[in-house]
């Protein structure tokens, strides 16, 4: 289920986008799908295990939701797998919606889960798309997972979070959909893609006429 969510969220976004371009240039499947895999990071994707980390560290430390929020907020520290540009409280995000009523319906336990919604009330009372994400959710969802399936001790389930492999399902999720726009890409035939001139802008300096006078 999880692969089917990520898998694609259209072509405007940066991973589908290099994706894109690099598959118009000419290049190879494997150039043009690395090209997209590149972009996954904390701003894009790549926020499941951070997010996995900073709230489970937060409830294992026993902060309730406004403490950690106002831990982070004095920091001066983003916490991952909040916030989407796009969808909000008011406009929320079905795979989120799709992914938690599975997880509430079928899952062992979820804490985590639990203490991450708890947070996002805090968050969106103070602006409505600081929304629980799919990164943040399939984070702390994760977690709560390999704590309570019964598969693993804490420590086992703590290394998964460590050595990574919750952003490795946003990878393999979101390659398919970026092989699928490469094939889109190659058989629509389309050309070399040019990024349109009025999307540009420079920032240019200002001009200081006293400094300029002064330099002549």
């Amino acid at each position: 289920m999880c692969l089917m969510v990520t898998a694609d969220h259209g072509p405007a976004v940066s991973g589908a986008h290099n994706t894109i371009v690099c598959a118009r240039a000419g290049k190879d499947l494997i150039s043009s799908l690395t090209s997209g895999l590149l972009t996954i990071g904390d701003r894009f994707g790549g926020a499941l295990d951070a997010a996995a980390r900073q709230f489970s560290n937060a409830s294992d430390a026993g902060l309730i939701p406004m403490e950690f929020v106002n831990d982070m907020r004095k920091k001066g520290s983003l916490i991952m797998g909040i916030g989407h540009r796009v969808k909000s409280i008011n406009n929320p995000d079905m795979r989120v919606v799709i992914l938690k009523e599975y997880a509430q319906k079928h899952f062992p336990a979820t804490p985590l889960l639990d203490y991450a919604l708890e947070v996002e009330k805090i968050t969106t009372s103070k602006k409505p798309n600081l929304i629980l994400n799919v990164d943040g959710f399939i984070g702390v969802a994760f977690v709560d997972l390999l704590r309570n399936c019964g598969c693993f001790t804490r420590e086992e389930a703590q290394e998964y979070i460590d050595i990574g492999a919750l952003n490795a399902l946003f990878v393999l999720g979101r390659s398919m959909g970026f092989i699928g726009h490469f094939l889109d890409q190659k058989r629509l035939k389309q050309g070399l893609y040019r990024h349109p001139w009025d999307d540009i802008s420079y920032i240019m300096p200002e001009t200081n006429n006293s400094s300029n006078i002064d330099c002549i």
